[in-house]
């Protein structure tokens, strides 16, 4: 697996991927998949799928392994005897979970938010979130918790222009939040509130400079996990992902200002990346096999949050599943 100190180079790909759009649109689960193989064993791995599932189509996609009359070809590429297991890692965030969190970021002064840009928490910021998204739904019934958190997702987007939303309209709906009741979610709401100054500034650093700062980009925090998970120790790892458009110069400036920050340490353990490069999924297996993960791992964790959970599936991904992830459903 990792061999500290040695350059290791693995492929990447995502599912769920909306830009900043994290609440209202298609998928409510966002998967980044990490794979270290070799070329020729990520070859051997898409033939043998191929083999197994015997469909005509050019290009094989998650689609084909989640169908139910695959099942047993998921399960031998999720199971112990696959050349994947032991050789993938995957980050995994509930795309509310993480709107949720970065309001969090913005209302409480946190070293490790600020440093990481809410990757990492500390323990009053890791408490708030969980309390804001474990009960804001209850306090104020799921459709309108949703509409608040898509108003404040639509407020800190970088393609968010005059007219959509602005901050005067995003605190009033707070303020009328507020004085909906009592309880932990309205003192939350309340430092929310207290917080207007710093949320506006943060709106306007996204709006100047969308290139490189992103507060609601997902993909950013996914990276720096897997090269996080790959480097331990002190390893540099060289990162071959798909085409992304969202990782920009300047934002691959900024994970690697991340895994470099000295605060941040403990977490990062010394990784390094060493190069980032993109190509097209179809002309590398390997990143063809971190699609499949990360695509299957998306289905699978969306069921989960919908409470239709396949308890087999659900186990089998358990072993790939970064402990960073940004998951909070009780229930897996």
């Amino acid at each position: 697996m990792r061999d500290s100190g040695q350059l290791v180079e693995i492929a990447c790909d995502e599912s769920g991927s909306e830009g900043e759009k994290l609440i209202g649109g298609e998928t409510d689960v966002f998967a980044h998949a990490g794979v270290r193989l070799d070329v020729e064993t990520a070859a051997d791995c898409v033939r043998e799928i191929r083999r197994r599932i015997r469909s005509p189509a050019l290009e094989y996609k998650a689609n084909h392994l989640l169908r139910e009359k695959h099942r047993p070809v998921l399960v031998w590429l999720l199971g112990p005897s696959s050349p994947l297991y032991g050789h993938a890692s995957l980050y995994l965030a509930d795309k509310a979970f993480f709107v949720v969190g970065t309001i969090v970021d913005l209302l409480v002064e946190d070293e490790l938010s600020a440093a990481s840009a809410g990757l990492y928490r500390g323990e009053e910021a890791r408490g708030l979130a969980l309390t804001l998204h474990r009960e804001g739904p209850r306090a104020f019934g799921y459709e309108r918790w949703q509409a608040f958190l898509e108003e404040f997702n639509t407020l800190m987007r970088a393609k968010n222009r005059q007219g959509e939303t602005s901050v005067d309209a995003f605190f009033e709906l707070v303020d009328v939040l507020c004085l909906e009741g009592t309880g932990p979610v309205h003192e939350i709401l309340g430092l929310l509130a207290k917080a207007r100054p710093r949320v506006a500034a943060s709106r306007e650093r996204v709006l100047d400079d969308p290139k490189t700062f992103s507060v609601l980009n997902p993909l950013i925090p996914a990276v720096v996990r897997a090269v996080t998970y790959w480097g331990t120790g002190g390893g540099p790892v060289s990162v071959v992902h798909d085409e992304q458009l969202v990782l920009t110069p300047e934002r691959v400036a900024r994970i690697e200002e991340i895994l470099d920050d000295p605060a941040l340490a403990r977490f990062t353990s010394g990784a390094r990346l060493a190069a980032l490069r993109f190509v097209d999924s179809r002309a590398d297996p390997r990143v063809q096999i971190a699609d499949f993960l990360a695509g299957v791992a998306r289905r699978i964790a969306s069921d989960e949050l919908a409470g239709r959970g396949d308890a087999e599936l659900t186990a089998l991904l358990r072993p790939y599943t970064d402990p960073f992830s940004l998951w909070d459903d009780e229930r897996s």
